[in-house]
């Protein structure tokens, strides 16, 4: 078995779906203390990465809405989920 990658070095489609197979471990219920406090650890460094992501591309996103003058201004959106 290889050693993860670090959340940092992960994109946001890698980190959400490792998120989402630790949920599935962990809710299994069939993991040691000691191995679910490890799983929950880095679920939570991943959801942390997720987040920076999001900001990084609502930042982005912002920046890239034009307004009637040919410019640029902030606009606020919502994310669908």
């Amino acid at each position: 078995m290889s050693k993860a990658k670090p959340p940092e070095e992960l994109n946001y489609e890698q980190a959400f779906e490792e998120l989402e197979a630790l949920v599935e471990r962990l809710e299994s219920g069939e993991l040691a203390l000691e191995e679910s406090l490890a799983l929950f650890e880095r679920g939570q460094a991943l959801a942390a990465r997720c987040s920076e992501l999001l900001e990084q591309a609502e930042l982005k996103l912002r920046q890239l809405v034009p307004d009637e003058a040919g410019g640029y201004v902030e606009t606020d959106f919502e994310l669908e989920e």
